[in-house]
């Protein structure tokens, strides 16, 4: 084995250099996050032949002093740390001081800047050669730097570049990231002298949903609600698409930390876990979230590009995700997506027919007694959904509606049923459809998680206790979380220091695989500090049950039935999706109903 020897410093920059300098998107990530911590509130990116010839940053941040500019290109030097107490809350993007060394070490790099105070000056160098030329160069206050021959002295690593297009794209999407991160700083790119886009400093949220939609797409900002929340010292803020906005990949994922675009496990489990009985199998929900916390409960000095943090307290973080999210997601309602309009529709009701025939057997199972044939209703009642099917039809034959009640419901009222599995109804907009079995099996499955929360969770003693071998660290859990499984219905105690006692189980889990869900549920404490496995285990058996319970298809419906069913559907949390992720209604307007059959032209 050879003797040990201290590596060179142009070797040991090339090392630095395949650590943060990956492609040409890695080169632009890192000039702009310097431009933006500088105070940069307008940054001109131009690149050429996918930035493998040149990517060029300016800014007009605070500049760098001709003292400073031949230490700005030397390894780990900064001037946005000074002690251990700035790593341990860092604040900026940028603070290694290795990024520009690293850069001008496989590329001929120049680096010209004007503070404000001294004339502009530029520092050049070029591939091993550190030494660094200084010479005077007119500038504005702010900072230029060019980049050109990426890797033009490791062909090694030049081979491993990918087509033009492909390292262009990745420019994009990294620049697009960070214009996201900051929305008050203009951005604008160039390749191959042709500009690609400009984006203007978004302050208000109206400009702020235009940047993620330029970013995202208008349909995303079509289908995506606005989030803002706060608890403690944490903030998480944004938008988040629709269950029906759903991807194949995770490609319209943007998370940031304090303006960091960042991937971690904790926040992806937590935002899976919000989309958990609203989401199709198989597809990824899209959303762009800011997360602002102290910098000192969040370490971003845990991996050499900065993509991911570590949270110093992750199961708070989690469930403070999940929740919010959850919350949000649970609060849309029909009516957001449906205007209100006001119509007159007396006229309806006067066409209206019913099946005087005995429909007892056809009712859906809701409490229903012969008084409230009798009561008065009043129309906000109507409204929300507080009355019973067998009272829709005095209601109807009545003349409870007139021309003086011009509200109509968000999702109208029925006019028929197709195929025994449609409901088809008017609105003011247009023409609703209902799949009844769908939107049936959502209205049980929140009415059974309701009630299962309400009555508490009863729980069963094993005839006998099972006994499970785990780890010391599982075993430790079950003491300090013992309030995770008891609020749950289960009764665990510490048997040893590797085995744990399964004393007592929530009754309705009669017949699981419990060991299989208590590992599952200490794995994940251990990985995310939370676990939401119990909980969505019973939620799987409601669902399986509501799905049983639902009304089916082929089954006849007569109208009050039906219209029961969507005054239900407007006032239960989820409603757009049944308990499998599919959606449960769709809507035909006016407008799209006239261009199908070609009207007005």
């Amino acid at each position: 084995m050879a003797s040990i020897k201290i590596l060179s410093p142009q070797l040991a920059n090339q090392i630095a250099a395949g650590e943060v300098v990956e492609r040409p998107s890695s080169v632009l990530k890192e000039l702009c996050e310097n431009s933006l911590d500088s105070g940069a509130r307008n940054i001109d990116i131009e690149v050429e032949q996918g930035g493998i010839k040149l990517i060029k940053v300016r800014d007009d941040g605070s500049g760098i002093s001709r003292a400073d500019l031949p230490l700005a290109l030397s390894r780990h030097a900064t001037s946005k740390i000074g002690d251990l107490k700035d790593l341990e809350s860092v604040a900026s993007l940028g603070f290694r001081g290795e990024a520009l060394a690293s850069i001008a070490s496989v590329s001929r790099l120049a680096l010209t800047s004007n503070n404000g105070h001294d004339a502009g000056w530029k520092a050049s160098c070029e591939g091993r050669d550190m030494s660094v030329a200084l010479e005077p160069a007119p500038h504005p206050v702010g900072t230029s730097v060019e980049v050109r021959d990426l890797f033009f002295n490791t062909p090694a690593r030049r081979k491993f570049l990918k087509t033009e297009n492909t390292e262009y794209k990745r420019i994009d999407d990294s620049l697009k990231k960070l214009a996201l991160s900051h929305m008050d700083v203009a951005f604008s790119l160039k390749h191959n002298q042709r500009v690609q886009f400009n984006l203007r400093p978004a302050i208000g949220q109206v400009e702020q949903e235009k940047r993620v939609a330029n970013v995202c797409g208008p349909a995303f900002m079509e289908q995506a609600l606005f989030i803002d929340n706060n608890h403690s010292h944490i903030r998480i803020w944004g938008w988040i698409g629709l269950p029906i906005f759903s991807r194949s990949q995770s490609d319209l994922q943007y998370f940031y930390v304090n303006g960091r675009s960042i991937r971690d496990k904790v926040v992806s489990h937590a935002v899976r876990q919000a989309y958990h009985d609203v989401l199709y199998h198989g597809r990824h929900p899209a959303y762009v979230l800011f997360m602002e916390i102290l910098p000192s409960d969040v370490d971003v000095n845990v991996h050499p590009t900065k993509h991911e943090v570590r949270f110093r307290d992750s199961g708070s973080v989690h469930s403070f995700v999940t929740s919010t999210l959850r919350k949000a997601l649970a609060a849309d309602r029909p009516r957001d997506h449906l205007q209100n309009n006001k119509a007159e529709f007396g006229d309806r009701m006067d066409g209206m027919s019913f099946n005087d025939k005995d429909t007892s057997q056809n009712m859906l199972p809701l409490s229903q007694t012969h008084s409230e044939l009798s009561k008065d209703w009043t129309r906000s009642e109507v409204r929300e959904g507080k009355v019973p099917i067998s009272a829709y039809k005095s209601l109807y034959t009545s003349n409870f509606y007139s021309q003086e009640d011009s509200e109509i419901p968000p999702f109208g009222y029925a006019i028929a049923q197709l195929k025994g599995i449609f409901i088809l109804a008017e609105n003011s907009q247009g023409l609703i459809i209902v799949d009844m079995h769908a939107a049936h099996e959502r209205i049980t499955y929140e009415r059974m998680k309701a009630g299962y929360d309400d009555q508490g969770v009863v729980s069963q003693p094993l005839l006998v206790p099972e006994n499970i071998a785990v780890s010391h660290c599982e075993a430790d859990l079950i003491d300090s979380d013992k309030t995770v499984f008891s609020q749950l219905g289960f009764v665990i105690d510490r048997a040893g220091s590797e085995s744990i006692i399964i004393r007592e189980i929530p009754a309705i889990l009669k017949g699981s695989e419990v060991e299989r869900l208590v590992r599952d549920v200490l794995a994940d404490l251990i990985e995310h500090g939370s676990s939401e496995r119990i909980r969505e285990h019973i939620n799987e058996i409601l669902s399986t049950m509501a799905c049983h319970g639902s009304v089916r298809a082929n089954r006849k419906l007569t109208l009050p039935e039906m219209n029961a069913l969507l005054r239900d559907m407007e006032i239960t949390e989820r409603s757009g999706q049944c308990n499998h992720g599919r959606p449960t209604w769709s809507q035909l307007t006016l407008d799209e109903l006239d261009k199908l059959f070609l009207r007005g032209r």
